[in-house]
């Protein structure tokens, strides 16, 4: 991560180059709500398929599923959400913000163990320590009320007969739901994962940090469901490959550390988070967590389904026990921006922006560049040929340096120019975005070069 970077400069990059716009733009936008543009649509899709190839693909016990986001409303109440999921807020009587109280105290004193205060401690406290608005700098606040993260909407066309559904504040309960659909028709085996990739909505108020925090985002993530003798092996097992895959995604080891939970909830034996430090300090990234045969016990007894595995070759019958792995595309998307970005010094004095994005992460795996308009028919048959096996983007205007420098700041790790000689010899210059090194390629050998360099 460049020492140089802001989120400020971030944001910038991002609405200039197509990554990231706010949403409903147009309209003055909409609090914590993010639309992904042309190139980093294109980012967070490659983030993704590069988590569903490690966790899936490469795992013969791991299968996908892709739920519904309206649920029964009784799977909520089997989960707690109904009844207990909330955050402590407060607002600024003189500015009108809303906060979250446990994270104005986190922000000013470091060592207080904020999970472990109840809402009227957190209150006790903002007073006696006078915590001002980080907004406006005045101390004139409301008293700290428990706020629903669940948004609720209604499904029927009577009005007075129609019933409150939620939009989902996780993906998980999905998959717990389809514990045994999965296990029979997959005919699986104990220890499986069910892992998908969705869409979740939390009524979040607090301002958000660009992509770290808003009120619709999409996770990745799994639950290994296993004996209860293997779990805690198979809890560790996932605190590393988590670790091993933010880091193969181009995430460096000083940026990232874990943090194990000394408070958990009452029904889980372990629960550690990866932290990355981006530009607004160390924060979540990540979380494994060990949470027992909660989940599935409570889906039992909600649902009347018996949620028990029968062991085919001991016969032992039992609730498995679940390590939960979840990951915010988002987030991690944030992640990788962060540490991809670059404020470069050149040798003859200029700076350029790159993102140094690993290759098969690039929005673009190749932008096609003809060196004069009238060579465009030639460059198109080579995006032609190129785009059918990669994301490509093809640029005629400008100067080729100015060209060149529009590839690096949305992370094109390679460009293609195409110049009088190719119409000659049918050869190309490729040029490499993190070295600027320059070969001549014939056309022939372009494609295999590619899938070799961005392969993951």
């Amino acid at each position: 991560m460049d020492k140089n970077l802001t989120m400020d400069k971030l944001v910038n990059l991002c609405k200039s180059r197509g990554f990231v716009f706010q949403g409903s733009e147009i309209y003055g936008g909409f609090a914590n709500t993010w639309d992904f543009g042309p190139v980093g649509v294109e980012l967070k899709n490659n983030i993704k398929k590069a988590w569903w190839k490690k966790f899936v693909q490469e795992d013969p016990s791991a299968y996908g599923v892709d739920a519904a986001i309206l649920m029964n409303p009784r799977v909520w109440e089997a989960s707690g959400h109904v009844a207990s999921f909330s955050d402590p807020q407060l607002d600024c009587k003189s500015c009108k913000y809303r906060f979250r109280a446990d994270n104005l105290i986190e922000e000013k004193f470091k060592d207080v163990d904020v999970e472990r205060m109840s809402t009227k401690e957190m209150e006790d406290f903002i007073n006696e320590h006078k915590v001002k608005c980080p907004h406006c700098g005045n101390f004139n606040w409301t008293p700290v009320r428990q706020f629903k993260l669940m948004f609720e909407t209604s499904r029927g066309t009577v009005e007075g007969e129609k019933d409150v559904v939620y939009l989902r504040p996780e993906t998980c309960q999905g998959e717990y739901v389809n514990f045994l659909n999965v296990q029979r028709t997959m005919r699986a085996k104990v220890p499986f994962a069910i892992a998908q990739i969705g869409k979740s909505f939390r009524n979040e108020i607090t301002p958000g940090n660009f992509l770290f925090r808003t009120v619709e985002f999409e996770q990745m993530e799994l639950q290994m469901f296993c004996h209860p003798n293997e779990s805690m092996d198979i809890y560790k097992n996932y605190k590393e490959r988590a670790m091993k895959f933010v880091e193969d995604l181009g995430l460096t080891a000083e940026n990232l550390r874990f943090h194990d939970h000394e408070k958990l909830a009452h029904y889980a034996k372990a629960a550690c988070d990866i932290q990355y430090n981006f530009p607004i300090g160390w924060q979540e990234l990540n979380g494994i967590h060990h949470r027992g045969n909660w989940d599935l016990s409570r889906h039992s007894e909600f649902s009347g389904k018996n949620m028990d595995y029968l062991d085919p070759y001991t016969n032992e019958k039992y609730t498995p026990n679940v390590i939960e792995y979840s990951i915010g595309a988002d987030r991690l998307t944030l992640a990788i921006m962060s540490e991809a970005y670059e404020e470069e010094k050149l040798e003859n004095g200029e700076t350029r922006v790159v993102m140094h994005f690993k290759p098969f992460l690039a929005p673009f795996k190749v932008a096609i560049l003809p060196l004069q308009k009238n060579l465009s028919e030639k460059a198109k048959d080579v995006y032609r040929l190129l785009s059918k096996e990669f994301m490509c983007d093809y640029d005629e205007a400008g100067s080729i340096g100015k060209r060149y420098r529009r590839q690096d700041e949305i992370g094109t790790p390679f460009c293609v120019t195409i110049d009088f000689d190719t119409l000659e010899d049918n050869t190309v210059t490729i040029r490499d975005r993190d070295s600027m090194a320059q070969i001549r390629l014939p056309i022939s050998e372009l494609v295999p070069y590619i899938e070799k360099a961005i392969k993951f």
